[in-house]
């Protein structure tokens, strides 16, 4: 489906019947990440995935798409949607869409799941990998795309989950290199949201993968501590959904339904 949205467009799809979970896909990604999981949710919830600005179906707004502009545009589609609670599931930058959002409608959230993802804002180490991504995009995209979806899976990983990984990666060059570089930036630009999440009244959880080299789980462990926010660990990297996909799905209803 689609929604006229600031002279673009967000695509964005429903199924299902009963309490709304919105899942909300990663960088380079989109609403095909989550096909093996909406048969299992949408039994019994309405299911609602967005493809974030820039990414799969849903045009661009400039070049810079802040983890606030990613929230606007996913409010609009809940509002146009009538949807007044959800759980909502956000992997990787789709979590830090999701504490954005959180910052300015938490009344919105029955429940917050961070998936492979953090509340930290980027290190000056990762914000410069990013800017050097971003002048590389605009000369060499294609190499650019494969080696940084190569870094989300162990190697081990890549061999196990060959054909996986092939259509993920596959998917992943779809991304045009505006969507690429305006998500570049906004994640740049986005603040520590541990206050947001902490303070955030419902369910919480973090899934951390053991093998995941983009967060650091030590330091997420030991925030936590002490706190109403939960977290599990999968035998993965940061790709859950296909490296721990029965693990994964199990937590997650769980999750949902607790």
């Amino acid at each position: 489906m689609i929604l006229d949205y600031k002279n673009s467009t967000i695509h964005y799809t429903t199924e299902g019947k009963g309490q709304p979970v919105v899942l909300l896909h990663g960088f380079l990604e989109s609403v095909n990440m989550w096909n093996d999981l909406v048969p299992k949710l949408s039994n019994a919830h309405q299911v609602i995935c967005i493809d974030l600005l820039g990414h799969g179906k849903t045009g661009c707004l400039g070049y810079v798409h802040t983890m606030e502009n990613m929230a606007e545009a996913i409010f609009a589609v809940l509002e146009y949607l009538n949807i007044e609670k959800a759980h909502f599931i956000g992997h990787s930058m789709g979590a830090y869409a999701a504490l954005a959002l959180a910052e300015t409608q938490p009344n919105l959230f029955n429940g917050l799941c961070l998936m492979n993802s953090t509340f930290e804002a980027d290190t000056d180490k990762r914000k410069l990998i990013r800017s050097r991504a971003c002048k590389m995009a605009q000369t060499n995209y294609e190499a650019l795309v494969g080696m940084s979806f190569s870094n989300l899976f162990t190697a081990k990983s890549k061999m196990k989950f060959e054909a996986e990984y092939n259509n993920a990666l596959k998917l992943a060059l779809l991304t045009p290199v505006q969507g690429y570089i305006a998500a570049q930036e906004g994640m740049k630009l986005r603040p520590d949201r541990y206050e947001v999440l902490s303070q955030l009244n419902c369910n919480k959880l973090i899934i951390i993968g053991v093998n995941d080299g983009l967060t650091n789980k030590e330091q997420i462990i030991h925030k936590i501590e002490g706190t109403t926010i939960n977290f599990i660990e999968l035998q993965s990297g940061h790709m859950s959904h296909i490296e721990s996909k029965k693990e994964l799905s199990y937590n997650i209803l769980h999750f949902i339904e607790n």
